[in-house]
């Protein structure tokens, strides 16, 4: 038969160039309607992303979008161009969360190739890329860097991408952690508090086992993935999953598990928190999938007086289909050390593991 096409996206590791900037072709409108659909999917009590009387007390002109939705939409962009045809997402670095963005921006998404690394056997790679998300003010919004593991190769029925001269992605290290309205550090007087756990009240080597835990639902998983927009077939086509998943069905989209960790620890770390002031050296240890039931654990690394202010370092972990406690009681601190490290003793239960740090209120 003639005049048949089959497009495939994303790239193999001979496809990427060190230098190289892919503007991602997906350009979004961030509606409120998108902004409550992920607020509700998630139990975060940081006031900030929930109230905008709250929001509007510490300056900024309305409720901001979460955080973890600006990372999965930037992340979520980017498979287009980076991951489509990737084995694995291995690393989170340096996510910062520059500017404050509210319903009704457009965003759009940009990666830089910074690193293309060969295996030993040859049959696949590790691709490091800087991506950035902004609005349609030119705002950054979210940046990061990440790696995934990619097949050798190049993709031979890619269309032609239209994007010319693409600016490259900034340094990181040239972004602020916090957006305008907090960098003045004032505390508004009379500001309500409505959960416990200020920046006094956290100590180093405080472990945090958070009780609330989370069944994923197979349609739930899907929808969200859809709604950032991540085009990779691992998370949502059943055929494809047979000869190219691990579990042999769809697996839960890493952004996802990453936002549902993070806020099953928040009404016991981040409810006086303003902002998170980034994460890094994060990694996905094992997968979910569709009726996993997921538990966080915190432990403070370190505490900062930051004027009015402070912050707080956590290694934040997650586990699947078992709790905390449990996971705690039966590792101890190894719970808490970094998974793909490890050679021997690694836990098939932990499927997240980063370094998160906020930015707290002390005590009225």
């Amino acid at each position: 038969m003639t005049n048949v096409i089959r497009s495939k996206y994303g790239r193999l590791l001979e496809d990427f160039e060190v230098g190289k900037t892919y503007e991602h072709p997906w350009e979004v409108t961030v509606d409120a309607g998108t902004v409550a659909l992920f607020q509700a999917s998630f139990l975060d009590a940081m006031p900030v992303f929930a109230s905008r009387s709250f929001a509007r007390t510490y300056g900024f002109d309305d409720r901001p979008l979460h955080p973890l939705l600006c990372l999965n939409l930037a992340l979520s962009f980017s498979v287009h161009d980076v991951s489509e045809q990737a084995i694995a997402h291995l690393a989170y670095l340096d996510v910062r969360f520059p500017e404050a963005g509210y319903a009704g921006d457009t965003v759009t998404a940009r990666s830089t190739v910074l690193g293309v690394k060969p295996s030993s056997s040859g049959d696949k790679g590790v691709v490091h890329v800087r991506t950035v998300l902004t609005n349609d003010t030119d705002k950054i919004l979210c940046a990061f860097e990440r790696k995934a593991l990619v097949r050798a190769g190049k993709l031979d029925s890619r269309p032609a991408s239209p994007w010319t001269g693409a600016r490259p992605t900034p340094e990181l290290k040239s972004l602020p952690h916090l957006p305008p309205s907090l960098r003045l550090d004032h505390e508004p007087a009379g500001t309500p508090a409505r959960f416990a756990r200020f920046f006094e009240d956290f100590e180093p080597g405080q472990v945090y086992l958070h009780d609330t835990g989370k069944t994923v639902g197979e349609s739930e998983h899907m929808q969200l993935t859809a709604l950032v927009r991540n085009t990779h077939p691992l998370h949502f086509d059943e055929l494809y999953c047979k000869d190219n998943s691990f579990a042999k069905t769809r697996v839960v989209y890493g952004g996802l598990v990453f936002g549902w960790i993070a806020t099953l620890a928040s009404r016991d770390v981040a409810g006086n928190a303003l902002w998170d002031l980034g994460y890094d050296q994060g990694a996905h240890p094992n997968g979910v999938i569709g009726g996993d039931t997921l538990y966080a654990a915190s432990k403070v690394l370190e505490v900062r007086d930051h004027g009015m202010h402070g912050q707080v370092a956590f290694r934040l972990v997650g586990v699947k289909n078992t709790t905390s406690a449990a996971a705690f009681e039966e590792h101890g601190d190894a719970l808490f050390s970094d998974e793909l490290s490890k050679k021997e003793n690694k836990l098939k239960q932990k499927v997240f593991e980063i370094t998160r740090t906020l930015y707290l209120r002390k005590k009225p």
